[in-house]
């Protein structure tokens, strides 16, 4: 939860703690008195403000080098959660800035001639000279010395109690203690330009242009009633092929007004030292250093598609200053502010990656209809979702909902959809997870009712964990496999049950082989932990070992490929007698073929390494002797990494080429997930994390796609079934968490219909009342990160 700072006495407005109105100096505890300020920017003027404020007694100074009117960017929006925080920290503040705010609620969405309006939204905006006037004011008045024009001196950190570097993405302060604060800068695909017109648009406008260049859009707001914000951008490549690489700044200027001409009202743009550049994410494995501390840009930044920039530098300050306030010494005073803001600022961060690679992306999404466009653009961070857009705008939202295909009360998770000759009843799969509770490769009671109940719990399609094609093809002695007809035997009373007890459930099995990551302990003695006897030996692609205390595996012969692709096809010929109704083959997360795919795992010089095309042979070799054997009328899908997470990895691209393979091969849909190829990747977790990767196999190749990933709500899959974003969500710790999810997501919503029936015994269960509503969304499932063990 998220402090505010506020002097005002205990029982007024506001639930914050109340600061002492006339605080005492600390005694020999580290409480600044003494404080600099490197940067005059929104955040470094506020944390001023507040510090001073709080106690008057501090000497506090601010550093900005360029002169009090300099500022880059015209408009400036505030969420409502911030403002609350400045209302509750300096009224004062808080009614300056009222009095300039521009209010909208509408967003419009013009692609190819046609506008779509989403409303609800509620928009706060002023001038970002105009903000920087009301805080200078008020530091005037608490008695901060403003100095412009003027460079920081370097003995701040000697001289000073506290050292704030406010001083933006080009920190100086950051760089030159860059071997403590540890940057990390990632420089993104497009180029934009801060521009301004002299007229105020009704909404948050965003248009796409379709050129002979290439695509690009600008992005307008109003925040004065004579004047808008407008950003135009566009990937690099474009910005080239235009020519705006050899423009100057006026005529850029003239050429973006003439492309959005009619966004424009055919007005000019207008400029203040106005340059293209490209949008950098700042991100730092420490926020201090000694009494030097990062704020705002300096600290971390998010892309202006989101608009929070600003935003993120005024609520530092906000936390900053309570910090200082709270704890008894300066160093836990940072310790808290750092504790307190870095996970806030990461999933802020999370969202506007998610929306400027939406961006980046935007061609993939031109074909879509235009209120899916507009859809999926509104969604685009997953910050907001069809649940809290039907609070929004319900009309908008049932709009799309009939577009799409939902009967009247249906949300779109309950919709049906076709594989081959299979017909799902939902959008819903239980994920593949493995059990490690088999005993010689036998199903046995555990997987019975493992796999049972989550039929019965109304999943569209119910995965069994990876099913292994020999012996030596296991990852642990507790996993389940294909290869004897016991083994056969016992699928099929699993099979019999769900489709007699769960009529309208589908089963499928994932067919696959551990590679050089078998012969383990089970999961909970030791996930990838060589086993301490009994060890079996490893084959692979090449003879590289997973960990460097994991066995080394033999490279494959081409004898033993033929063996082992001869072990898909029986293994799959069972599954076929068994009962399943899909078949998955696992090409992911490092395992044998998933070994094949990534350069990172396959060094082989033979027909089977090297070129992509190469590194596919195999796993295409193998999907087609078993696709050969598996019934005609049965899907198959495939189970891709799409990203090893490791430099010199499977990369998003490859991940296209790899899917659209198979698909030429005969897979019904891709399966998507990412890593657990190489131990030392580094995953980027967060909410739907593995989605844009389906999201761009799909939109790139028209292949179905699974996604998985953090999915956790049925807001979530409902957000990226309408989108478009994938055609199925396979969900893993949620359905180890509620084997009933998918039925109780049903009654939160009121729906009642074929998508999601109650088994007969269970059918009292599903009249209770319900707290739940479509518009009110169950708060998530906190997951933390992948998939349980994503297998």
């Amino acid at each position: 939860m998220e402090r505010t700072v506020t002097a005002t006495p205990p029982g007024a407005r506001g639930t914050a703690r109340p600061a002492p109105t006339h605080p005492q100096p600390h005694h020999d505890n580290g409480h600044p008195l003494r404080v600099a300020i490197i940067g005059g920017g929104p955040g470094g003027l506020y944390a001023a403000a507040l510090l001073k404020r709080l106690d008057p007694s501090r000497d506090i100074t601010v550093w900005e080098r360029n002169a009090p009117d300099d500022t880059f960017g015209f408009g400036v929006v505030l969420s409502d959660e911030t403002l609350g925080g400045i209302e509750h920290a300096d009224p004062e503040v808080y009614e300056a800035l009222q009095q300039h705010f521009t209010r909208w609620d509408d967003i419009d969405i013009v692609h190819r001639g046609t506008r779509h309006t989403s409303g609800g939204h509620g928009f706060a905006a002023l001038g970002r000279q105009r903000l920087l006037e009301i805080l200078h004011a008020r530091c005037r008045d608490l008695g901060v010395d403003l100095r412009f024009h003027t460079e920081a001196p370097e003995d701040l950190p000697h001289t000073h109690d506290l050292v704030i570097a406010a001083d933006g993405i080009h920190s100086i302060t950051r760089e030159t203690h860059a071997d403590v604060f540890r940057p990390r800068v990632t420089t993104h695909r497009c180029r934009y330009i801060w521009l301004a017109a002299d007229f105020p648009f009704d909404s948050f406008r965003f248009e796409i242009a379709e050129t002979e260049h290439g695509v690009m859009q600008l992005h307008g707001y109003p925040y004065a009633p004579d004047a808008s914000t407008v950003i135009i951008e566009m990937r690099e490549e474009v910005w080239h092929a235009a020519g705006f690489d050899e423009l100057g700044e006026a005529e850029s200027i003239e050429r973006c007004a003439k492309i959005f001409a009619e966004a424009l009202r055919s007005r000019p743009l207008q400029s203040n030292n106005s340059t293209w550049t490209t949008f950098r994410t700042v991100v730092n494995d420490r926020w201090s250093h000694g009494n030097v501390v990062l704020l705002g840009d300096a600290a971390h930044t998010a892309h202006f598609s989101i608009g929070s920039g600003t935003k993120l530098a005024v609520e530092d300050a906000l936390a900053l200053a309570a910090c200082l306030e709270e704890r008894d010494t300066l160093p836990e005073a940072l310790a808290a502010y750092e504790a307190e803001r870095r996970p806030v600022v990461a999933s802020t961060q999370r969202a506007a990656r998610a929306s400027l690679e939406w961006f980046e992306n935007l061609p993939l999404y031109l074909d879509q209809p235009p209120r899916q466009f507009a859809f999926n653009l509104l969604t685009r961070s997953r910050r907001v979702t069809h649940g809290n857009l039907r609070l929004r705008d319900a009309h908008f939202t049932q709009k799309m909902e009939r577009e799409f295909g939902c009967p009247p009360g249906t949300p779109p998770m309950f919709t049906p959809f076709r594989l081959r000759g299979l017909t799902l009843r939902n959008r819903v799969v239980v994920s593949p997870m493995d059990m490690y509770s088999a005993v010689d490769g036998v199903p046995g009671d555990f997987h019975l009712v493992h796999l049972g109940a989550r039929a019965l719990g109304g999943a569209g399609l119910v995965m069994t964990e990876m099913v292994c094609v020999s012996e030596e093809g296991r990852i642990t002695p507790g996993c389940t496999g294909l290869y004897t007809g016991r083994q056969a035997e016992a699928w099929k009373r699993i099979t019999n049950f769900v489709h007699t007890r769960a009529p309208g459930t589908a089963i499928g099995v994932q067919l696959g082989h551990s590679g050089r990551k078998g012969s383990t302990k089970l999961m909970w003695e030791g996930m990838d932990e060589p086993l301490e006897e009994g060890n079996w030996p490893l084959v692979a692609p090449s003879a590289l070992p997973y960990k460097p205390f994991s066995q080394t595996p033999r490279e494959l012969s081409r004898a033993q490929l033929t063996d082992i692709r001869e072990q898909f096809t029986a293994s799959a010929v069972r599954a076929a007698r068994a009962g399943f109704d899909l078949l998955e083959l696992h090409c992911a997360h490092g395992y044998l073929l998933s070994g094949f795919l990534s350069p990172l795992t396959n060094r082989r010089t033979d027909a089977y390494g090297g070129s992509l095309e190469k590194r596919l042979r195999f796993p295409l070799e193998v999907f087609d002797a078993v696709r050969n054997v598996w019934p005609g009328e049965r899907p198959m899908t495939v189970r891709v990494s799409a990203t090893d997470w490791a430099e010199g990895g499977t990369s998003a691209e490859d991940a296209v080429e790899i899917a659209r393979a198979f698909a030429a091969h005969g897979a019904d849909a891709i399966d998507v997930s990412t890593g657990q190829v190489v131990a030392d990747e580094r995953p980027e977790y967060g909410r739907s994390y593995q989605t844009p990767f389906a999201d761009r196999i799909r939109h790139t190749t028209g292949i179905p796609v699974i996604a998985v990933g953090a999915i956790s709500s049925w807001d979530d899959v409902n957000s990226l079934i309408l989108a478009g974003r994938t055609d199925l969500c396979a969900l893993a710790r949620p359905h180890l968490y509620d084997p009933h999810w998918t039925l109780h997501a049903a009654a939160e919503q009121g729906y009642t219909g074929p998508g999601a029936p109650w088994p007969a015994p269970y059918r009292a269960g599903s009249r209770r009342p319900q707290t739940g509503r479509l518009d009110a969304p169950k708060p998530r499932l906190d997951l933390g990160g992948a998939d349980a063990r994503g297998r």
